[in-house]
């Protein structure tokens, strides 16, 4: 006990302030390189360690249970009781740059609703977009009705989809913690709790009510139905290999929205083809997305159909996409579009997903990450091939359809 005491008080040996270096773990080990027999040889042969106290009036010396269980600081207590590495820094994202220093409260709460990455947002709306065009086409509606509807679903498209986000992570923060891509994710990373997260996803579903009573009553009652497949999407990855079919249903849902809302109601025999040529397009992609955490899935127990079509997930994907193409077809027959519609709509996607299917690499995330990303830009091709017919049918009038008695073709 003394010489301890004589120690701590004592400065630092020749040895310890004279030494080069004393090797450390190896990272993700407990084990350490061998000593040098130089520093070995200079232990055996340390001075010793003068013993006298200072002059100063005794005094009882008393060291505490904390200080008998962690040894002094020094280089040989690093060896014995190493500390801990640093915490693993989170992946940068664009909001590191663009938020201002005064908004920082609230980038948690962004990330939460994935504002960061706004491909989900963009495949959620293009199914939109479709339908509005269409619907406006056959119904020969100005050009104010589909700028309108399209504006007000981008924002509500973008609002829902970060509430779909949210409710997924209030479900999935345990297991996003166990899956390397997502434990960076607010709630499984505890940047945001589950009540600060349930109130924030109150604050989304009040301004998507705003938008939502933008439309008619039809509209309102269809939109509000869609919530039923947002609140047990998350819970299908538990109980069945194909959540994605759940997903397709919900991320598809605005083809039969935006007919309504622009017509008043739903033309289903168009509809219904688009919609589930959608589905068939969603589970595509999101097979192609579940690829990035097959591995991690397994450990954490999340199921996905990549799971369930470990091997033959590319000619699943390629079924799908030609039930896709081919429902397209189908609804630009059903809805009298014109060749231009074939050409860059039809013909776009096919070529598209012909290259998507063949070039995927399903054991690379970055590959997988980037098919699923380009998929923002096919739902954009597609929308180019319907605006393209409405801007044929309908600007420059060559249907050849009669309107308030007039012949719209020249």
């Amino acid at each position: 006990m003394l010489p301890l005491l004589a120690r701590a008080g004592c400065p630092r040996s020749p040895l310890l302030a004279g030494r080069t270096s004393i090797p450390r773990p190896l990272p993700g080990s407990t084990t350490f390189p061998r000593l040098s027999s130089s520093l070995t040889a200079r232990t055996r042969t340390r001075p010793s360690l003068s013993l006298a106290l200072p002059s100063t009036p005794t005094r009882a010396l008393v060291v505490s249970s904390a200080h008998r269980s962690s040894p002094p600081h020094s280089a040989f207590s690093e060896l014995v009781h190493p500390s801990p590495p640093p915490p693993p820094i989170a992946p940068p994202t664009i909001l590191d740059t663009a938020l201002p220093k005064w908004a920082e409260g609230a980038k948690p709460y962004l990330l939460l609703a994935r504002v960061d990455k706004p491909i989900g947002s963009v495949l959620l709306y293009w199914p939109c977009a479709w339908s509005i065009t269409m619907a406006s086409t056959v119904n020969h509606l100005p050009v104010t009705t589909p700028i309108w509807y399209m504006s007000l679903f981008a924002v509500g498209a973008f609002i829902m989809r970060g509430a779909g986000c949210t409710i997924n992570d209030m479900w999935d923060r345990k297991f996003d913690a166990a899956v390397e891509r997502t434990r960076w994710r607010p709630l499984a990373a505890g940047t945001v709790t589950p009540f600060k997260a349930l109130s924030f996803l109150g604050l989304q579903l009040s301004a998507g009510l705003a938008v939502l009573t933008q439309l008619n009553w039809y509209s309102i009652v269809l939109g509000a139905s869609s919530l039923a497949f947002v609140t047990i999407y998350p819970f299908m990855k538990r109980v069945t290999y194909y959540p994605q079919i759940v997903f397709g249903l919900t991320f598809n849902w605005g083809t039969l929205l935006g007919w309504s809302a622009v017509a008043g109601a739903v033309d289903w025999t168009i509809a219904l083809p688009m919609y589930f040529g959608g589905v068939a397009w969603g589970v595509a992609y999101d097979c192609i997305y579940a690829h990035q955490d097959k591995v991690d899935d397994v450990t954490a127990g999340v199921k996905s159909i990549a799971l369930a079509f470990p091997d033959t997930s590319r000619a699943l994907i390629s079924t799908l996409s030609t039930g896709f193409v081919s429902s397209l077809a189908l609804t630009g027959y059903l809805a009298g579009l014109s060749p231009v519609y074939y050409a860059i709509s039809c013909g776009g996607a096919a070529a598209h997903l012909a290259w998507q299917c063949s070039t995927v690499n399903f054991d690379d995330r970055a590959d997988c990450w980037k098919k699923f990303v380009s998929n923002g830009w096919l739902g954009g091709l597609i929308w180019l091939g319907i605006a393209a017919d409405y801007v044929w049918q309908v600007v420059l009038g060559h249907d050849g359809k009669e309107v308030d008695g007039e012949v719209l073709a020249p």
